[in-house]
């Protein structure tokens, strides 16, 4: 029976990358049934919606969602991004981000990690008011959110043989919120005793992110943390443009690249994608379709290896002659 992949272009540069990507699919694992599906800023001025209802019913049937970028407008009262609503809708409550060395221009060599970030709770859980004077945001860590995320971060570096985890918060300053996650984590650790568990602050993270970033292997936080620490790992290993994620959650999974839509560049055929179709190897992983995904990384490294190359990696290629190469390679 054929396995169904919902795919969302979405906005920008969005529908160029995704198409790549789409046929890389086909061209590894034919079985696959791709059903294209509308959400982001475009989709809001044509229906009113950034989300349809119908959209977010048929990422819950597949379970698979490949998706491309979202333009998020500013000033426009209670829009919601689309990919924050399929995040909720879907409760993809792990966000993972790797980040591996890669044979370009500015990538540190050596590194090989993974940040494991709370994807549901933390400063973007979305309670905020304005008082007088000021405008407060509320910040919530439950011991349900935190025990997750630790247990689904070691569980990761049990399955890829890592042996430490390193759990990262500020509970020196924020006594409460990151206490409890520092808490529940240690103790959801306990019951792994193969895996060094580490703790650090987020700002000594940081610091050795940028300085020694070889000497993490797993790294568990929060939503906010994980969000800048993820972009620091990427920038040390070639940037966003190469950066894929994974947003996972118990019946659902959504696989996109990092960068954003490109408003800038859309239509013009010079988008790398690249790390979209990283993030299909990665949603071919998720299908248990791990001989298909080793082919489309090894692919995607002789590429960067060997050219072509998209301007934002140096190159003047576009993106139709990087999706040649790849299909070339992969047939």
């Amino acid at each position: 029976m054929s396995k169904i992949v919902v795919s969302i272009p979405g906005d920008g540069i969005g529908p160029e990358v995704v198409a790549v990507a789409e046929r890389v699919l086909l061209q590894v694992a034919p079985s696959l049934r791709l059903e294209r599906a509308e959400a982001g800023f475009g989709c809001y001025q044509r229906q009113g919606t950034s989300l349809p209802a119908s959209t977010l019913e048929m990422a819950r049937s597949s379970g698979a969602v490949l998706f491309g970028a979202v333009t998020t407008p500013p000033a426009i009262p209670g829009y919601q991004s689309a990919v924050l609503g399929l995040r909720r809708g879907l409760d993809l409550f792990a966000n993972v981000r790797p980040a591996r060395s890669v044979p370009v221009t500015g990538s540190r060599m050596g590194v090989d990690l993974v940040i494991v970030r709370e994807n549901t709770e933390g400063l973007y859980c979305g309670i905020e008011r304005r008082e007088a004077g000021r405008a407060v945001s509320e910040r919530v860590i439950s011991e349900r959110g935190s025990a997750r995320i630790v247990r689904h971060a070691l569980e990761l570096a049990t399955r890829q043989r890592r042996k430490r985890v390193t759990l990262v918060h500020k509970a020196n300053i924020l006594r409460e919120t990151c206490g409890l996650f520092r808490r529940v984590g240690r103790e959801v650790a306990a019951g792994f005793p193969a895996i060094e568990l580490e703790e650090m602050l987020v700002d000594t993270c940081a610091y050795e992110l940028v300085r020694r970033p070889e000497r993490f292997e797993v790294i568990v936080t929060t939503n906010l943390f994980g969000d800048i620490l993820s972009d620091v790992a990427a920038a040390v290993t070639g940037g966003l443009g190469l950066a894929t994620s994974a947003n996972l959650g118990e019946g659902a999974a959504l696989f996109e690249p990092v960068h954003g839509s490109a408003p800038d560049i859309a239509g013009r055929g010079t988008a790398n994608p690249l790390a979209a179709v990283g993030a299909a190897a990665m949603l071919l992983g998720h299908l248990g379709l791990e001989a298909e995904r080793m082919r489309v990384e090894a692919a995607i490294s002789a590429v960067l290896l060997n050219g072509p190359r998209t301007p934002d990696l140096g190159g003047e290629a576009g993106t139709g002659e990087v999706e040649r190469a790849l299909l070339d390679l992969l047939r």
